[in-house]
């Protein structure tokens, strides 16, 4: 199969796209680790995926990307237990109906979508390297579009989740873009992969609170509509770009490169190719980083 023999890490992957994404990895034949929070819930999902794809090298480590400690030793236990890793999809991803900060000190939505990636990757690069190539693929979601507020990066002066976790995306998109300009002399490639929507728990939990005070009157509206619109079958298709990016031989020199749900490459967002943008978003996950790199 065409996976056969490559290790594929996959975060968030206890449900929803994550998940798919994981089962149709290994239904190609590759060695897949599912990171989820909860190791009951992860359990199940190994169990559920090596039945379905007949795959039974899937296993699972548990780690809260909201904490460093625990991405730290995410990237370590990964590093451990296997050879190298070939294929790294940071596919978990949070909102909040309000602000919270971390243990860190860090906003939630913007440590698990943004900082998590970046020092996980980052932790994770010797396993990378000695896969010889190896495959990052970055997860956006939302609405990629409009402006980061750099005077509000954290939710500091404002904050509607669902608004915030679209700044998130974007401040994702642009790390993204660093991080392969910083990867251009070494074997590991880095695209960024939006899945379109999809019906999971984390849209199923969303408070009214969550959502943009325009929105609010129509969400149970929307809670009706969303299983039906975007139920298994978006849920599928919401795995082909990053299935594509991490199999695919047709992409194994490509980096850089923002592909949509089609698994087009496509043009990234104004705020992603400004200059400013990136790099206070870069110095700001380079500080969290090294707070826990020896």
């Amino acid at each position: 199969m065409a996976m056969e023999g490559k290790t594929v890490l996959v975060t968030g992957s206890t449900g929803g796209i994550g998940k798919e994404t994981a089962r149709r990895l290994a239904g190609l034949g590759a060695g897949v680790i599912l990171v989820g929070r909860d190791k009951t819930r992860a359990d199940a999902a190994v169990g559920d995926i090596r039945h379905s794809s007949g795959n039974e090298n899937v296993t699972a480590i548990t780690a809260d990307m909201s904490r460093l400690r625990d991405v730290h030793r995410l990237a370590q236990e990964a590093s451990t237990r296997t050879g190298g890793v070939d294929v790294l999809i940071n596919n978990a991803g949070a909102t909040r109906s309000h602000r919270e900060l971390t243990e860190d000190g860090i906003e939630t939505t913007f440590a698990v979508n943004v900082v998590a990636p970046f020092c996980l990757t980052h932790w994770l690069m010797p396993a990378l390297t000695a896969s010889g190539t190896a495959r990052v693929i970055n997860i956006t979601g939302g609405i990629p579009r409009g402006r980061v507020d750099l005077n509000n990066l954290q939710g500091e002066k404002s904050y509607v989740g669902l608004s915030f976790y679209n700044q998130t995306k974007l401040a994702q998109m642009a790390m993204s873009y660093c991080f392969a300009q910083e990867l251009t002399a070494m074997p590991v490639t880095l695209n960024v992969a939006y899945p379109g929507h999809a019906y999971t728990s984390m849209n199923k939990n969303l408070t009214i609170g969550t959502y943009p005070p325009l929105a609010r009157p129509i969400v149970p509206l929307l809670r009706l509509a969303m299983p039906v619109v975007y139920g298994h079958r978006a849920l599928l298709k919401a795995t082909r770009s990053s299935v594509y990016l991490a199999s695919s031989p047709e992409v194994q020199d490509t980096s850089g490169t923002y592909f949509n749900s089609k698994a087009t490459p496509t043009p990234w967002p104004e705020a992603v190719l400004d200059a400013t943008t990136r790099n206070t978003i870069w110095e700001l996950c380079e500080t969290q980083r090294d707070r826990l790199t020896p």
